[in-house]
């Protein structure tokens, strides 16, 4: 395998790029995301930063095994991206686009959120397992599944939308997404807030400390029940019990290893993971309750690991359909 391979984790306001080593990560950096004019900048501004790093180092583009790079849209089996809509872009054929930029650098290009999952299983709070789930609790709510070591990504993209489940269809406040009573809606960061002041308009007697903060977070929520507020407590509970069974059902279908917890809600620690698995336990089935549970360790540099992982994998694919190369 040639020595080195670029990690590129898109988002909608910057742009992680990381050389690496097939076992280091040598060096990380970030440009912004030009999303003017429907994202056309974007692909052309990856390129020129990832060759002006190569010449700086003096690596010709010949010692490079590949780039991987995600997108925060759905990315279909053959790499072609269905929709990016923080970016602009609608249907685009992104490895070959950038690997034309590249002067024929291979790219392998997977959704954000695969990505990360990817990442954590080869280098993170998933590392040793081969079939792993990866949750993300931030905005709103993702995921990324993992099976055999390798990413699946369904035959829409769609493989990993956890977020958008139905988990109670008698809600009427409506999701981001358009439909009412998604998983997101009570267990991502903003999910939790949400919950909680509609608590305290409901429970105008309740006595908790949320009372008097002006704008309520999901961290205060955890906070509050750390710290032995009883109507905190409560409000985690629920958090614990709509993600608990969400998990559960999940684990009636692909039946992971583990499930991998991140994202910027799972900061709150080790109570993220007992509020969901006292629940899971609860609703999954005889079979899967073995399942493990662990946080993600990799924070943003997740994406970036995994579609390192992606090259490495395409290499030994390769290898083995051409073993004389």
């Amino acid at each position: 395998m040639k020595p080195y391979i670029v990690g590129a984790d898109l988002g909608g306001t910057t742009v992680k790029i990381g050389l690496f080593t097939v076992d280091e990560l040598l060096e990380k950096w970030e440009i912004p995301t030009r999303t003017e004019e429907n994202g056309k900048y974007i692909l052309s501004d990856i390129a020129e930063s990832i060759l002006k790093e190569l010449k700086e180092r003096k690596i010709s583009k010949e010692e490079v095994q590949g780039v991987g790079i995600d997108v925060p849209g759905a990315v279909l089996p053959d790499g072609t991206v269905n929709r990016a809509v923080n970016l602009g872009w609608g249907v685009l054929k992104a490895g070959p686009v950038l690997s034309e930029l590249l002067g024929g650098i291979p790219v392998e290009v997977a959704n954000d959120a695969n990505a990360a999952a990817l990442g954590e299983m080869w280098k993170g709070g998933g590392q040793g397992f081969h079939d792993v789930m990866m949750v993300t609790l931030g905005t709103g709510v993702g995921g990324g599944v993992i099976l055999n070591g390798r990413i699946r990504t369904g035959a829409f993209g769609a493989a990993g939308e956890i977020g958008h489940m139905c988990m109670n269809p008698k809600e009427t406040a409506v999701c981001g997404c358009g439909k009412k009573g998604c998983l997101e809606q009570y267990t991502s960061a903003n999910g939790v807030a949400r919950c909680a002041k509609k608590f305290l308009v409901e429970n105008p007697k309740a006595k908790t400390t949320l009372r008097g903060i002006p704008n309520i977070s999901s961290k205060d929520v955890f906070d509050g029940a750390k710290a032995g507020d009883y109507v905190c407590h409560q409000l985690v509970d629920e958090f614990g019990e709509m993600l608990g069974h969400g998990l559960a059902n999940i684990a009636s279908v692909i039946d992971p290893e583990i499930f991998v917890i991140g994202g910027g809600l799972s900061k709150a620690g080790q109570i993220v993971i007992d509020a969901t698995k006292k629940f899971y336990l609860q609703y999954t089935f005889h079979a899967s309750r073995e399942t493990k549970f662990a946080l993600a360790s990799l924070g943003n540099d997740a994406g970036m690991y995994g579609c390192v992982k992606m090259v490495i994998d395409a290499a030994s694919d390769q290898v083995k359909e051409d073993p004389e190369e």
